[in-house]
């Protein structure tokens, strides 16, 4: 038995509970791991909701919570290829489902090997932030010296783009709230704080050319008054709200195959990509890591150290 944190229906926190669980058994194509640190994300309690209940794969409850993680291999089950036990590795919860616990299993092929120099702590950020980025990066396609805007640059995701993007050579202006310059500013974004200035008369004064590239974290209003900011559509990128479809612009294509996570891996480690990591909770503090992202209170990403 081990202890996991989740949800017993869907709702908002006051469904979230502790629980014990048996040890997870990994079925074909998947490895069963000790969990070091979990990544959270907001995705999280947007599944706890159950506003993207068809990402849950109709498991039972109470549901585990968590998408992303790091740890150590301790068993494989059928088909399973390049992981053996006691490999360091990070990975996607796609099958098994939840990360907030003391052990979970990983989708085999959504999960790559940890390299040397690389902690636990940063792999278990990589999954969602640093695979999105990358992701985001190629399908836009920029030449150097272009000029990129990231709408929403305070969080995980948005400064995993933003540092690609100046390691890229693009020059990249950013939106956020006023608590979120600090660590914008600290990977070369020229930011724009939307509670004191007018974003897209400010965004426009700093490109009149208009925006080579938008990627949008925020969607909705915010989405629909900087996509005319860009010059062409198609170039409009949006993390979240698929609804960008209906501007000329794109959705971004999602690949979290191992290869991918490889990739950031190594743009970790060259420092490329620097996961800003603002907070680590122990795992009886996870309603508050949860919470603190749920209300959009923090810059860059949280996380839960396990072990």
């Amino acid at each position: 038995m081990g202890q996991a944190w989740g949800f017993s229906r869907h709702g908002g926190p006051e469904v979230q509970e502790f629980f014990d669980r048996p040890d997870p058994e990994p079925g074909r194509g998947e490895v069963l791991i000790r969990v070091d640190v979990a990544g959270v994300n907001p995705l999280d309690h947007l599944l706890r909701s159950g506003l993207v209940d068809g990402l849950d794969g109709g498991r039972p409850f109470p549901r585990v919570l968590g998408m992303e993680a790091a740890g150590t291999v301790l068993a494989r089950g059928e088909d399973v290829n390049g992981l053996e036990v006691g490999d360091a590795v990070f990975g996607f919860a796609l099958t098994g489902g939840g990360t907030y616990a003391e052990m979970t299993v990983l989708s085999a092929p959504n999960t790559a090997r940890i390299p040397e120099g690389l902690s636990a702590t940063v792999a278990a950020t990589l999954p969602v932030a640093g695979t999105t980025a990358i992701d985001v990066l190629d399908q836009l396609g920029l030449p150097t010296g272009a000029t990129v805007l990231v709408n929403g640059v305070g969080g995980g995701v948005g400064l995993a783009v933003a540092q690609l993007s100046v390691g890229h050579g693009l020059r990249v202006i950013g939106t956020g709230s006023t608590a979120k310059r600090k660590h914008a500013e600290a990977v070369g974004v020229r930011f724009i704080d939307y509670t004191a200035e007018d974003v897209a008369a400010a965004a426009r004064e700093l490109a009149p050319d208009g925006f080579d590239g938008i990627v949008d974290m925020v969607g909705g209003a915010s989405l629909r008054r900087v996509a005319p900011l860009a010059r062409h559509p198609r170039n409009v990128i949006a993390v979240g709200d698929m609804s960008v479809s209906d501007l000329g612009g794109r959705f971004v294509e999602r690949r979290v195959d191992r290869e991918n996570l490889e990739r950031s891996a190594r743009l970790a480690l060259d420092g490329v990509l620097a996961p800003v990591i603002t907070a680590v909770h122990p795992l009886s503090d996870a309603p508050a890591a949860l919470a603190a992202v749920e209300n959009g209170h923090t810059s860059g990403k949280v996380v839960i150290k396990v072990t």
